[in-house]
């Protein structure tokens, strides 16, 4: 589970990505930094994989966060993925790059995602539309387009007509 709201240990950036996995190499830790989309920056800190972690993760911003969430998720390699609209505190270009990531890293694995943002749920296999907490359509993104009123007004909120084509 990834949470929209993650939290970090006090610790160091390599005890919180092993928190799943003790066992988990440095090379491992690396490559889930990596499809994260959270290698640049942790190579940026300066004792990279040492680099301290204040309890709850306030010494990182709300992208990083989810980011190192998203990373110590990977390290542990489950067979289920729940993100809990853990990608919304990061920009379009990182969240479509980080979804094309995992797309790779996860197959074979049961990924569920919930999100507000139609960009991040529009290639899923299956989209479940809920209004009031009620499952009012599902299908993909076309067919949902096609005959769903509430999905086509959620994603030309977001989207202009062409964009969501």
């Amino acid at each position: 589970l990834v949470p929209q709201k993650p939290y970090l240990f006090s610790g160091t950036v390599a005890t919180n990505l092993r928190y799943g996995n003790p066992d988990a190499t440095d090379e491992e830790l690396w490559h889930a930094l990596e499809i994260a989309q959270a290698k640049e920056f942790v190579e940026g800190l300066e004792h990279g994989l040492d680099a301290p972690i204040a309890q709850g993760g306030t010494n990182v911003s709300g992208g990083q966060r989810q980011r190192l969430s998203i990373a110590r998720t990977l390290v542990q390699r489950p067979e289920i993925y729940l993100f809990d609209d853990s990608f919304s505190a990061l920009d379009y270009a990182t969240d479509a790059a980080l979804r094309a990531a995992l797309l790779r890293e996860t197959a074979g694995a049961t990924v569920v995602i919930v999100a507000q943002r139609v960009s991040t749920i529009r290639d899923a296999d299956r989209i479940l539309v809920l209004d009031e907490g009620r499952v009012v359509g599902s299908g993909s993104h076309h067919e949902l387009m096609d005959g769903n009123e509430t999905y086509r007004e959620i994603v030309l909120s977001q989207l202009t007509e062409a964009e969501a084509a």
